[in-house]
């Protein structure tokens, strides 16, 4: 096993107006999976061929085990590569597939066959070993196509939207073979994907727009803390809230409309600068109208509903008319043109970014706020996937 480095990657294919990647810099320690995710054409396969050899970067490294492997071909570079369509020889019979990396670095047929059958076994499809590619399910064929991956005994696994063709029932079951095989053999693994669910099975989640990596974090990090308004909008379910830092009387504050959001020490250096006040929907409320409370809050009417799942996010709109989503705790109903007042949740947590920083943080100026009040501590639970909550 070994871990994986990319350094300073950058590439541009011929004729294109932009860069593809723009000075990636990613690692994937021993043993460990990072996912990286980010929308359609932000770069993400392109950096998956680089660190595989199927592309030649314009400049920077790619390093296995601390080794540059960045001139060396493919197939012999240690790693494995998971597409999303599992690419199999429609000539071989299902142990065949399995077997042929073992068989091509030499290993003796009976012997790579043995290597085969185990791990089949390992993906669940031992009885299955005769079959031909076209007698199988998709999902079958993408588990014959990871079997096939680990069976080469590579020492990085690469995955490109492994799960990307599969109906929601099939790709669940892949998450769960996944998380097994994680277990079992601890590979280390680089996949991209745009599913943030499927990204969440990963301990590092890296954020790729328009061929930047705008924030590598953990998924509960990344959920709650985003570098950037890129990666809030990207991730959803965040109101940007627009104001000033100030230097207040307790220390540092956002003002906006809202009212004072108290902010920890180290946002002081931003005081006197506009900055974005991020607030997930399901950390805010909705009150009866009235007089406000402590802290801040602010009036509207509910303009709308939407479910998301067996939830329901309200639409409220402002005087100023901005909007404003806040989820609503299950079996709480409003109603189009009820008139509220939307205040934060006691366990709110907000996050500050300067109104103008979209692209990735320049760490000096950069200052991540992760409290907006000090008995407002801690983080609510969100509409994604479990994990990637606490």
């Amino acid at each position: 096993m070994s871990g994986l480095e990319l350094r300073g990657l950058q590439h541009r294919y011929p004729g294109a107006d932009a860069p593809s990647v723009v000075g990636v810099d990613l690692v994937v320690p021993e043993g460990q999976m990072l996912a990286v995710v980010g929308p359609s054409g932000s770069g993400k396969s392109t950096l998956l061929r680089l660190a595989a050899g199927l592309e030649t970067p314009a400049a920077g490294q790619v390093l296995l085990g601390g080794r540059d492997v960045t001139a060396l071909p493919p197939e012999r570079r240690g790693l494995s590569v998971v597409s999303q369509r599992p690419h199999l020889f429609d000539h071989l019979d299902v142990v065949g597939n399995v077997a042929f990396g073992p068989r091509v670095s030499g290993t003796p047929r009976r012997e790579a066959r043995a290597r085969a059958s185990r791990y089949l076994r390992l993906v669940h499809l031992d009885g299955l070993e005769r079959r031909r590619p076209g007698q199988l399910s998709g999902g079958q064929q993408q588990r014959v196509a990871l079997a096939r991956a680990l069976a080469t005994g590579r020492e990085v696994l690469l995955l490109d939207e492994p799960f990307g063709s599969l109906d929601p029932e099939l790709r669940a079951a892949m998450h769960e073979l996944l998380v097994e095989l994680r277990a079992a053999m601890a590979p280390t693994v680089l996949m991209v994907i745009h599913d943030l669910d499927e990204a969440a099975l990963a301990e590092q989640v890296g954020v790729l727009v328009d061929g930047r990596l705008h924030q590598v974090a953990p998924p509960a990090e990344l959920y709650r803390r985003p570098a950037t308004l890129t990666v809030a909008r990207l991730l959803g379910g965040f109101n940007e809230l627009a104001g000033r830092v100030v230097a207040g009387p307790d220390g540092p504050e956002h003002r906006s409309t809202w009212g004072c959001w108290s902010l920890p020490p180290d946002a002081a250096g931003q005081a006197g600068h506009g900055a974005t006040l991020l607030v997930r929907r399901e950390d805010l409320r909705l009150a009866a109208p009235g007089a406000p409370p402590r802290g801040p809050s602010r009036e509207g009417r509910v303009v709308g509903c939407r479910r998301t799942g067996a939830r329901v996010v309200a639409l409220v709109e402002t005087p100023d008319d901005a909007r404003v989503e806040v989820e609503l705790p299950l079996r709480e109903e409003v109603a189009a043109g009820d008139p509220v007042r939307v205040v934060p949740e006691p366990t709110a947590t907000v996050w500050a970014v300067p109104a103008a920083q979209t692209g990735p943080p320049d760490p000096s100026h950069h200052t991540r706020h992760t409290r907006h009040a000090p008995d407002l501590p801690g983080s609510g639970p969100g509409p994604w996937d479990h994990a990637w909550r606490d």
